[in-house]
């Protein structure tokens, strides 16, 4: 008998198809569980793939009597309440590090094409601009990567990964973070402290509770007129209502953002800036991270059904 396995965020069939060989999904197109399959079925599902960001607490688990495990579609997995989890017994998984690789060059992406003004240029030349020698105040020179001030907010894979990047590129490197690694890499006591430092801010911390818009308008305006921010975590990481401002009197320079606190959409004070460089949240997008993504999913939900504990069970859960 195939194992059953609730698909609860919507994913497209494509990046499902690899499960479907293995598994007997039920897939709810990112609706309501209950509106697309009758309560008997729902009550015999042992375990749940779902998009790390989408919200799943206890009052979506109670709806699974059977519920024994809640694997999530990549790193993240701050949709999901962990203390619920834990209470009933469920183990929760993702894929640890499987598209660091691929998030971290998006975060030199959106570095590069921020800082040096990539998004103007272009238009300057499309728009026939550059042709009639017409000045531009957005095309004046900028600093360019060797000696810039990157600080790094948060020090896992995906961090680290971004450290030497910008390191190939000489530049120097300081990072933040609960822990302090042997790196070789400046480490600042706080976040305050390394704003003060740097002259771009990439963040790579975790989300949850306690990160929760700590980029504020304060973390901005330490950063100063000099300074940009780059987003390839969490939407709910930054103020956007603060970050807005903050770019639009010019308090920082601009700013580069693959996530937003509401997904899909992105506001309209934001998409009307010429100093924003804005992605769909496309960091883990890449063949090579969704294969990785994948192989970390079948080896979790393959171990939960044979009764072995998930490889890549969430530490914290």
């Amino acid at each position: 008998m195939t194992d059953k396995v609730l698909i609860y965020s919507r994913f497209p069939k494509s990046m499902m198809a690899r499960f479907a060989e293995r598994f007997e999904l039920l897939d709810t197109g990112g609706k309501p569980a209950r509106e697309v399959f009758p309560a008997e079925e729902l009550n015999g599902i042992r375990a749940l793939l779902t998009a790390g960001g989408t919200p799943f607490g206890a009052e979506a688990m109670d709806l699974f009597p059977k519920l024994g495990a809640i694997v999530c579609y990549g790193t993240g997995y701050d949709g999901v309440d962990l203390k619920a989890a834990a209470s009933r017994n469920i183990a929760v998984g993702h894929s640890p590090g499987a598209n660091a690789a691929s998030v971290a060059d998006i975060a030199m992406t959106l570095m590069l094409a921020t800082t040096r003004r990539i998004l103007v240029a272009d238009q300057y030349v499309r728009s026939g601009d550059w042709a009639a020698s017409k000045q531009s105040p957005m095309m004046r020179p900028q600093a360019g990567m060797p000696g810039r001030r990157i600080g790094v907010y948060g020090m896992g894979e995906i961090g680290r990964k971004i450290a030497a990047r910008c390191a190939a590129f000489e530049s120097e490197v300081g990072y933040f973070s609960r822990t302090k690694y042997d790196l070789p890499y400046q480490y600042f006591p706080s976040l305050e402290a390394l704003a003060d430092w740097c002259s771009v801010l990439m963040i790579a911390v975790r989300a949850g509770a306690e990160t929760q818009h700590v980029v504020n308008a304060d973390i901005l305006k330490r950063l100063g007129a000099d300074g940009y921010v780059v987003n390839i975590s969490r939407g709910s990481v930054i103020d956007e209502k603060a970050l807005v401002a903050a770019l639009t009197d010019k308090t920082i320079a601009g700013a580069g953002l693959d996530v937003f606190e509401k997904e899909p959409h992105a506001p309209d004070a934001l998409t009307a800036l010429p100093n924003v460089v804005l992605a769909p949240h496309i960091g883990g997008h890449t063949l090579d991270s969704h294969v990785a993504m994948q192989n970390c999913v079948l080896t979790n939900l393959t171990a939960f059904f044979e009764g072995k504990p998930l490889p890549y069970r969430v530490k914290s859960a």
